[in-house]
């Protein structure tokens, strides 16, 4: 028994240091968000919490376990004052203090019992319980439509982005070319033009 304390002791601690982050692009991994963070600290884990109910069972949360309480503060602080970006793209993310239901590998506190039953129609939480079932299906549906619309637009942002640097690209490989095959050296001649910056 009190090997089991132990254990849970442990876990609360870990609790206490990690951070939940949500929110993020559902293009966000785990190597991304921890690059983002080690600038806090030692970034210990990064798991990402899947959303099963959501198109692909993405990501758009996650638990970040830093080394200590302290650094975990300083990330909570840090991200209600300033912009996060990811993908290239700032996203409103927010950030608290994890709790303990947020953990699905949590060791069962000691001394608590879980008792479940099912509910028969004549029940009176059985009509609560159906009320329930259909908002958590229209959640699903609705968080699916707009997933798909945000995915849509982050592809497009790339896509831009990636335009845009490969015709930034270019013209630097151009002006490098003018300068190594000795064109400018030619214009200047030509146009008696001075390479003295201080004219």
């Amino acid at each position: 028994m009190e090997a089991l304390f132990e254990e849970y002791a442990a876990f609360e601690n870990k609790v206490k240091r990690t951070v939940y982050i949500d929110n993020l692009s559902p293009l966000a991994k785990e190597s991304v968000v921890k690059a983002a963070l080690d600038q806090f600290g030692t970034v210990i884990q990064v798991k990402l919490i899947r959303t099963y109910l959501e198109l692909k069972r993405m990501g758009r949360a996650v638990l970040v376990e830093m080394q200590n309480a302290d650094e975990a503060k300083a990330i909570i602080s840090e991200i209600r004052n300033s912009p996060f970006m990811i993908s290239g793209m700032p996203r409103p993310v927010r950030a608290r203090p994890a709790i303990v239901a947020m953990f699905d590998d949590r060791p069962r506190k000691p001394g608590r019992r879980i008792m479940c039953c099912w509910l028969k129609s004549s029940d009176p939480d059985f009509e609560v319980a159906m009320k329930m079932k259909r908002v958590v299906r229209n959640h699903a549906k609705e968080a699916n439509f707009l997933l798909k619309r945000q995915l849509e637009e982050e592809e497009q942002l790339a896509k831009k982005q990636s335009e845009s640097l490969n015709a930034i690209y270019n013209k630097y490989e151009l002006i490098e070319h003018v300068f190594n095959s000795g064109t400018a050296t030619r214009l200047v001649k030509h146009y008696k033009m001075s390479t003295d910056v201080r004219q």
